[in-house]
């Protein structure tokens, strides 16, 4: 911590100018259903998009809550009629960490958004040969040579590397050992596409076919300990190593200190290890909406600690009111929390819900809708629980500890993710043949 990171200034892309927050730590409830705002904090976007730091509209639900580690680093932001289409959601979470991660997530917050929605205009130049994306079976997705999905795919990487460049020439901003995850939808008609850079979370609420609400991840957690992220670290030199006191946490370390022990394998900032294997290329996927899906929860992993997918799905359509829904999944992951980890520290909660439909008097016909989806803590051993939570309650980064090597073999991970399109380092970009695609 403390040292400098030497880097050239880059250009700037300008966003809209943010008023001053009134509350960093909390979302308020807002106006349910009917789109009242009650000093939510809506600003104007580019081609007059609607954006929402906080609160709550006919489609969105957003809370957040700072945790018991310091100061709120989580940030979250939804714009409505993203890039004057009046259809078209763009919703996010950053989950910031390390000194300066509060800066860094809502430098992102407020400039990412933006330079997508401009690129969205842009003539984009798509990569054929780009690594395809596999599901958790190994299987290649059919979207994967969808011409909608490789322009968007190209503009989002275009765009995560850019706003990676813009912070490092920041010089406002310690970026060196401080970052932020950050995970994204965008939402047009029946298309969703998600960006995901790090271990936030993205969970889809569906019906499966005897029309019971059951939940769909849409996103892989990003962590070191991945084959696919393990094997591009090591091969930049980084170590993916376990410290002995939280043997399940996998962390990435400079090659020759025992520094800066981040819990992700990509993200923004952090630019010490950036030549070490961590990299701002996100994970972009694509879901083809149909009626039988109700809504999309993204939530920084203070939630997802905490909860099941399939608890936040319940909670989220249990909400009598959607404007209370994404507090009321705060307030049962922070209360689930007290109960797992009695001895760690709460960490910070940001929750964004994206629901698809009109409410109805009730999201749920009855309480047997969501009957598969049980909140059943009696099993819980809670020392069991806390063990891997003793030393540091479980930081994203690590600074300045001994660690062994030869921690650990990853293989029996079932979680796996073999994407290498991210393998990117700081020093220069492998050629690609290129076709130019212009619009949607």
């Amino acid at each position: 911590m403390g040292a400098c990171c030497s880097c050239h200034r880059g250009g700037r892309f300008d966003s809209y100018l943010v008023e001053e927050e009134r509350d960093h730590h909390t979302g308020g409830g807002g106006g349910g259903g009917g789109g009242e705002e009650n000093g939510d904090i809506v600003l104007r976007g580019d081609a007059g998009a609607r954006i929402r730091l906080t609160g709550s509209s006919k489609y969105v639900s957003m809370f957040s809550q700072q945790g018991r580690k310091g100061v709120n680093q989580d940030a979250m932001t939804v714009w409505e009629n993203f890039s004057g289409d009046k259809d078209m959601f763009f919703c996010g979470v950053f989950d910031g960490h390390g000194p300066s991660g509060h800066k860094v997530a809502r430098y992102m917050r407020d400039f990412l958004p933006a330079k997508i929605s401009y690129l969205y205009k842009q003539p984009i130049v798509v990569d054929i040969e780009a690594d395809e994306p596999e599901d958790e079976c190994g299987n290649v997705p059919e979207y994967s040579r969808n011409p909608l999905f490789l322009s968007w795919k190209a503009r989002l990487t275009k765009c995560f590397h850019e706003m990676d460049d813009q912070l490092e020439g920041d010089a406002s901003i310690e970026s060196y050992c401080s970052g932020t995850t950050s995970v994204c939808v965008l939402k047009k008609a029946e298309h969703l596409i998600i960006a995901n850079l790090g271990d936030s979370r993205a969970v889809l609420c569906t019906r499966d076919e005897n029309d019971h609400l059951v939940s769909e991840q849409l996103t892989v957690d990003l962590k070191p300990n991945l084959p696919g992220e393990a094997h591009r670290i090591r091969s930049c030199e980084g170590r993916v190593l376990a410290m002995d006191e939280e043997p399940n946490v996998y962390r990435i370390w400079m090659p020759n200190e025992d520094c800066p022990g981040l819990a992700m394998a990509r993200a923004f900032g952090d630019f010490c290890l950036k030549d070490f294997g961590l990299i701002s290329t996100p994970q972009v996927t694509y879901r083809k909406l149909t009626q039988k899906d109700e809504f999309v929860v993204l939530a920084t992993d203070g939630i997802w600690d905490a909860l099941s997918n399939d608890e936040v799905v319940k909670v989220v359509a249990s909400a009598g009111s959607r404007s209370v829904a994404a507090k009321m999944v705060v307030e049962r992951a922070v209360r689930t929390w007290r109960y797992k980890y009695p001895r760690a520290k709460i960490d910070d909660c940001a929750v964004v819900c994206l629901f698809f439909k009109r409410q109805r008097p009730a999201l749920t016909k009855s309480v047997s809708e969501v009957t598969q989806l049980s909140l059943n803590y009696n099993g819980i051993d809670a020392r069991s629980c806390t063990e891997s939570m003793k030393s540091d309650d479980a930081l994203d980064t690590v600074l300045n500890c001994d660690v062994k090597e030869g921690g650990g073999d990853q293989s029996n991970n079932t979680n796996t993710n073999n994407n290498t399109e991210g393998n990117r380092t700081r020093k220069r970009r492998p050629p690609v043949k290129k076709i130019e695609h212009v619009g949607e």
